[in-house]
């Protein structure tokens, strides 16, 4: 890999002296630290049992970190690098393991939801102030979610009340003129649950770009949810997230819609047979104002069945799934809507210490026609806290409405990214603490080039990497560290993939000290090329993008009345740095120092 020793040296030594590799290994106790998580095989499998590379945020770290903006959860975390186009609600690229931004696919509650015409989703519009859980799996997943899931899924979770809370409000402000409201309420008996939330969070915002002026941004948000348990067993449910705004950015504003909405039923018919059928609606709306106004409003509707059969401790998987997308814009495209039909199979086959996962999925898409992909993996653990994994995945990126149709820079002509993807790994985990570590290699054919390019792509490019995780739970301690080292390149000739970070760090602390919780995150990303449209000659210029760090501090007092008191600071030294190039004299900026005071009463203690 070209990457350097002291780069190296700078990744891997804070795990090297940290309190996770000099605890001791021969707590006999039952792993603790081995969450839950459903996205990696459909269905529920801690961590360990889910053969694949996954990172989970837990709501205590959301409420921890307060969060304004979903990317503060996931920037820095393993594999992943996050590239917004300014702070407070701009455009905002997610890169996982070196795919594309639009290789990556956002669930929301089991919910898909992207803009057909970009491709990627509006990661800056999620509100992360109704979610309560977040689960990154890495590598590989078109055999399971079908195209776009190259890099892997990144699945969030929607805020329920807390247990014992009927409801809740909330009040908070800091500089920049930012404000936040919210409140909620929840009921609940044996079979029923029904709970609601709306947010609003709105700021004056910070310049862009450099020696640009403020840009504001404002989201209010909602979110609504509900169970029913029938006598029979059959479980009936409804999910539904509203956000809608508007944001400025350099040279014009957006109002933008971002909803998904979804009904799911789920059938016993046997003692080792369960059906699951969901139907689900998401939208990704957009309005500009600017010199070139325009409507980009996007729709996706799907159904998807799932038949889980058990047969001892084995499980399989028989699904179809129908997915609809819908263009209405004030371009003219020459599609305007394409349907796609997919039939999966997963099985989970366990042989005591040995568990085997195979997955394989036909889609056939009017578009571009028939994808095959499939899935293996592999696990033995060597005994209750190690195991080692390996697995290997096809996947594919279906071309967008505006590769394929945008008037003077659509290809109708091309064809899926498809990627070939290895992996091996090893961890341990035990009662307080757990380690993970993970290399990976990815062979991509047609790499999508980025929007501002005429559409085309890269007929060759090699991903391979490093990931590296720890985490220590104890006596109110809470220690997260993360690290990443990738060789992300363009084999034809060689150079790094542009807006891609190849060495990222991460590492999260808070401590609990009786009703007060103090804590910290510090995270850090290397170099990395950009390029930016010279309108002069008409042609892309590659540049170099300076690496940066950045430190945020936080606090939380709970009273036992039922208030809480948060204090959040970040970037606590008010660096201002930059995340991509605009044009040759031009960079995209941070916002400086971000102090927030909330104060948040729940219902119910």
């Amino acid at each position: 890999m070209k990457v350097s020793r002291p780069v190296i040296r700078a990744l891997v030594v804070p795990f090297a002296f940290s309190p996770l590799s000099i605890a001791i290994a021969q707590d006999s106790q039952t792993p603790q630290l081995d969450p839950i998580v459903v996205t990696a095989t459909l269905g529920p499998k801690t961590v360990g049992e889910s053969l694949t590379s996954v990172t989970v945020i837990e709501e205590d770290d959301i409420r921890y970190q307060q969060p304004k903006e979903f990317r503060e959860l996931i920037e820095s975390q393993p594999g992943v690098s996050v590239v917004p186009n300014g702070s407070f609600g701009k455009t905002t690229s997610v890169f996982i393991r070196g795919n594309s931004s639009d290789a990556s696919v956002l669930l929301v509650d089991g919910i898909r939801i992207r803009s057909a015409t970009l491709g990627g989703a509006a990661w800056q519009h999620l509100p992360p102030q109704l979610i309560n859980r977040v689960e990154i799996v890495r590598g590989s997943r078109s055999s399971l979610y079908g195209a776009d899931a190259t890099g892997g899924v990144i699945q969030a979770f929607t805020l329920p009340q807390n247990e014992g809370e009927t409801g809740w409000l909330e009040a908070g402000g800091g500089n920049y003129n930012s404000q936040q409201y919210a409140a909620g309420a929840a009921l609940a008996n044996d079979s029923s649950k029904l709970s609601i939330g709306i947010n609003q969070f709105r700021t004056d915002g910070a310049p862009v770009v450099t020696g640009g002026e403020d840009k504001s941004y404002k989201n209010t948000s909602g979110v609504a949810s509900g169970r029913h348990q029938f006598d029979n067993g059959v479980r009936l449910g409804f999910t539904f997230l509203n956000a809608e705004g508007n944001t400025e950015y350099d040279g014009g504003e957006q109002d933008f819609v971002f909803q998904v909405a979804g009904v799911n039923l789920d059938v016993p018919i046997t003692a080792n047979w369960r059906a699951s059928l969901q139907f689900s609606d998401a939208r990704d709306e957009m309005e500009d104002f600017s010199s070139f106004p325009g409507v980009f409003n996007t729709r996706t509707r799907n159904s998807r069945l799932e038949n889980w059969l058990t047969f001892g401790a084995h499980e399989f998987v028989l699904g179809a799934e129908y997915t609809v997308d819908q263009v209405d814009s004030t371009v003219v495209y020459d599609e305007r809507s394409r349907s796609n039909s997919a039939f999966f199979s997963q099985a989970l086959l366990n042989f005591d210490a040995l568990d085997v996962h195979l997955s394989l999925r036909s889609d056939d898409n009017e578009t571009f026609g028939t994808e095959q992909t499939w899935g293996v993996g592999v696990g033995y653990a060597l005994n209750k806290n190690y195991r080692v994994r390996a697995s290997a995945g096809t996947s594919f990126k279906a071309p967008t409405f505006n590769d394929l149709y945008y008037p003077g820079f659509g290809n109708p002509d091309l064809q899926p990214e498809e990627a070939t993807s290895y992996e091996l790994g090893i961890e341990g985990r035990y009662t307080r603490w757990f380690w993970d570590a993970a290399v990976f290699q990815s062979d991509v054919e047609d790499l999508s080039l980025p929007s501002q390019n005429a559409a085309g792509s890269i007929p060759e490019a090699r991903l391979r990497g490093v990931e590296l995780s720890s985490g220590w739970r104890q006596n109110g301690w809470n220690l997260r560290a993360v690290a990443s080292v990738g060789d992300f390149e363009n084999k034809e000739d060689g150079k790094q993939l542009i807006r891609r970070a190849e060495n990222t760090i991460r590492v999260d602390l808070d401590k609990e000290v009786g009703t007060w919780v103090f804590g910290t995150t510090i995270r850090a990303e290397d170099q990395r090329p950009d390029q930016y449209y010279d309108m002069s000659t008409f042609s892309s210029v590659r540049t170099q993008m300076p690496g940066y760090g950045v430190w945020d501090l936080r606090a939380q007092k709970t009273f036992a009345s039922g208030f809480v008191a948060s204090l959040t600071v970040g970037n606590v030294l008010d660096k201002e740095y930059a995340t991509a190039k605009k044009d040759v004299s031009t960079d995209y900026i941070s916002a400086g120092r971000l102090a927030f005071l909330s104060v948040r009463y729940n219902f119910g203690h």
